[in-house]
């Protein structure tokens, strides 16, 4: 299996596993939107004897208060249905991470599960002070400081990008 960044050429084999990871197509088609409209954004899949398995993407979320910081939200990944379980996103999120680092972006947040992101060093964004502008339990949102302190004495929403909000 390789990592490796999206390519133009990978855009349907994108669709289609995150269309055959999650109950509808909204994430898959959220994807398509975000790569047209949310800069940066980092998109990577899991490719393995040339056909796409898996997918993950990172794109611009703000932190009301402080417009100068610069965070990515991890959303979505998918790994297609009979290659789940098999590590593939867990190499996704670590090499998705070690490219948000190289941008030198200062924090990540993920709505997720909070017994598989805590492993790549995601907390309760709580902890930080940050809140998500979506009602969920805090134990699914979280946050990660891809610059040590980068998020020390700050507060505030976090807000995705517009894309998000048609997610249905």
């Amino acid at each position: 299996m390789q990592i490796r960044l999206e390519e133009e050429r990978d855009r349907s084999a994108v669709h289609a596993v995150n269309y055959s990871a999650f109950e509808t197509r909204a994430e898959a088609d959220l994807v398509d939107v975000l790569r047209e409209q949310a800069v940066p954004h980092i998109s990577l899949i899991a490719e393995d004897k040339g056909t796409v398995i898996g997918h993950i993407m990172f794109s611009p979320v703000s932190l009301s208060g402080h417009p100068k910081i610069r965070a990515l939200g991890l959303a979505p990944m998918a790994v297609t249905p009979r290659r789940q379980r098999q590590g593939i996103g867990t190499a996704l999120v670590e090499a998705g991470l070690e490219h948000c680092k190289r941008g030198e972006f200062a924090f990540a947040v993920v709505l997720g599960h909070p017994r598989f992101y805590p492993r790549f060093g995601f907390r309760p964004a709580g902890q930080f002070g940050i809140d998500s502008e979506y009602e969920v339990p805090s134990e699914v949102f979280l946050a990660l400081e891809l610059e040590p302190g980068a998020l020390k004495e700050k507060s505030g929403k976090v807000r995705y990008h517009a894309a998000f909000n048609n997610l249905s």
